[in-house]
């Protein structure tokens, strides 16, 4: 029931006193967007102005805007890389941030092949839980009663490390899930999940999917809302319910645990938890033993109102197939945040999804923002970029982002372009247009042009052998199957017909291709079963031709006319198709250890 319209917010009657404050806290930031900036500045550099990288650059105490854009440059990973390496060694002086770093957040995004370190305090996740916490007020003002039952999340941990100083380094929902923060949360019946901490904080990716999809088939009545981080997460927990219904639906009848689910504290929750159901498990095998999954969610769980999922920038590619699964259900984005910062959130997380933006807190960082022209040859040092603030953006333009964090990033390049789509009071709202230099993405790998090229070199080494050559190729990211892959077309050139590649070398093309993947995707592929076999698809020759003459076709200038790396325009893509001789997947999974490549 909403409070009395006397504490009301101008986003809406909120549901309670708590929304009421939270609600508050929204308004007060955006309202005061600038100021609030020069104040967050003002905090980061006093803090950490005794640090070795602002004295480098001999800033002497300043913090005043014109003083730190003036001294300071707008910088990428590989420009800190040295000091990171530093701090992952073992140096606990004070060379980015004045507080000791606490860990290091791995990022999906790479350097060299391996995952961005990002370094972090222990205050951040006080940060971070405060923007988590402005997200079911905003929610309740769209979807009533949402305290009258559960969330059923598909939440997982992954596999974590520690640098050769002893750092742990981990992804950043990892870090959340394992804080107290997360583990001794108090109760708030806006957000109780149907899966126990014991399930999600489960390394073995298995067994922690099976106790939560059996909590979430139990609690089916109760659950109001289901979700996952990424749609390609709910989408690989429905396909693991096709793929162990019966051994679940066992499990319900019996109220045993499947013996393949090893972990003693997980055994023990689990115990406590279940109760032999003949009924439900009756219910659960004439859904699934249907030829059709068509609306699969609310069959099973009819009382859903929405999927709390990410589908903005790569996770679009995901829409129609959670469409088909859940009858076309409200997909809410909530929040924007990355391993490097936390963002802002979406003030109207019921749109559609092609309408999703994000409005910045302006308390979470410093923003600065980089007009983003993706014909401009770039900058250098000699030629900075100017530099736009947080309330100064202007609607339609297109930006990446920059951030300068309490943990000692200043000025560094996130790497995401966003468009400015409106202003919540003075703060911007942004439309999350992609990641830079991002070709080819399933779950949270990012594989760039450079890697993809270098996969297809190290590859077509292996063709020399048969006297053949890659004459050309192109890619897509397939996410029809479940888990999704990547899949690249080959046109070669055999110049011997009597001794063409066999099936068996093309096999070992695929599997040396992801081999030189990064760890991401090669983790993806081997620990989480988030990204599937890599597929080569051999065409007819002649076929980039047709590809280009389509192109010109359709207004490509043949001067100018290059072969585009990632194809995902449906007549290209049937093109392709219909040109295909041979498909081909790798033999093994690649190589992948939580340990970084030295």
């Amino acid at each position: 029931m909403a409070v009395d319209s006397a504490i009301s917010s101008p986003l809406g009657p909120p549901a309670c006193e708590k929304d009421a404050k939270a609600l508050r806290f929204v308004e007060e930031m955006t309202r005061n967007a600038d100021s609030v900036q020069e104040r967050v500045l003002s905090d980061i550099l006093t803090q950490n102005s005794q640090t070795e990288y602002l004295r480098r650059f001999k800033l002497n105490g300043a913090t005043d805007r014109d003083s730190f854009k003036s001294k300071l440059p707008v910088i990428a990973y590989e420009d800190l890389q040295p000091e990171i390496q530093r701090i992952a060694n073992g140096d606990r002086s004070a060379i980015l941030s004045a507080h000791p770093i606490s860990e290091f957040l791995t990022s999906s995004g790479t350097s060299a092949g391996e995952r961005k370190l990002m370094p972090t305090i222990k205050e951040e996740l006080d940060r971070r839980q405060l923007l988590y916490s402005l997200l079911m007020p905003v929610m309740n003002l769209y979807v009533p009663g949402l305290d009258k039952g559960k969330g059923l999340y598909f939440l997982f941990v992954k596999s974590e490390t520690r640098t050769p100083g002893g750092l742990l380094a981990r992804p950043v929902l990892t870090s959340y899930y394992k804080s107290e923060h997360f583990k001794t949360r108090p109760y708030d019946p806006y957000n109780v999940y149907t899966s126990p901490n014991e399930a999600i904080l489960c390394p073995d990716s298995f067994q922690s999917m099976y106790t939560q999809m059996l909590c979430g088939l139990q609690d089916r009545h109760q659950v109001l809302r289901v979700g996952a981080v990424f749609a390609s997460g709910l989408l690989r927990a429905i396909r693991f319910l096709q793929l162990n219904w019966r051994q679940l639906s066992q499990d319900i009848e019996t109220g045993t645990l499947n013996q393949k689910v090893t972990d003693p504290s997980l055994r023990e929750c689990m115990g406590k938890i279940l109760k032999p159901d003949p009924e439900l498990a009756r219910f659960v095998r004439h859904e699934c033993s249907k030829e059709s999954w068509e609306g699969i969610i609310t069959r099973i769980w009819p009382n859903t109102k929405y999927l709390d999922v990410i589908v903005t920038g790569a996770m679009a590619q995901y829409i129609p197939t959670l469409d088909y699964y859940s009858g076309g259900l409200p997909k809410a984005c909530t929040m924007y945040a990355s391993s490097e910062c936390y963002f802002g959130l979406n003030l109207n997380p019921m749109c559609k999804p092609s309408e999703v933006s994000y409005t910045i807190m302006p308390n979470m960082a410093y923003f600065e923002f980089l007009p983003h022209d993706p014909n401009s040859a770039g900058f250098t040092r000699d030629s900075p970029p100017k530099l736009v603030d947080l309330v100064d953006v202007e609607i339609g333009k297109e930006y990446e982002l920059v951030i300068t964090t309490y943990a000692g990033l200043c000025r560094y390049r996130v790497g995401d372009i966003l468009r400015v789509t409106g202003f919540h009071n003075s703060a911007p709202q942004f439309h999350f247009v992609r990641r830079k230099n991002v070709l080819l993405s399933i779950d949270s790998d990012k594989t760039d042009e450079a890697e993809l090229q270098k996969a297809v070199e190290n590859a077509s080494r292996l063709l020399r052998e048969f006297n053949t050559s890659v004459v050309e190729y192109t890619s897509y990211a397939d996410t029809k199957t479940i888990p999704g892959h990547y899949v690249i077309y080959w046109e070669l050139l055999v110049k011997d017909a009597a001794n063409s590649p066999t099936d068996d070398l093309l096999k070992q093309c695929c599997l040396a291709m992801e081999e030189s993947m990064n760890s991401v995707y090669r983790q993806g592929r081997v620990a989480d079963n988030s990204i599937g076999p890599l597929e080569i698809r051999v065409v007819k020759n002649g076929t980039f031709e047709e590809l280009m003459d389509y192109a010109i076709s359709r207004g490509a200038s043949i001067n100018q006319y290059k072969v585009p790396r990632c194809v995902n325009f449906t007549p290209i893509m049937e093109l392709l198709d219909s040109r295909v001789v041979s498909t081909h997947f790798g033999p093994a999974l690649p190589h992948w250890t939580p340990e970084r490549r030295r």
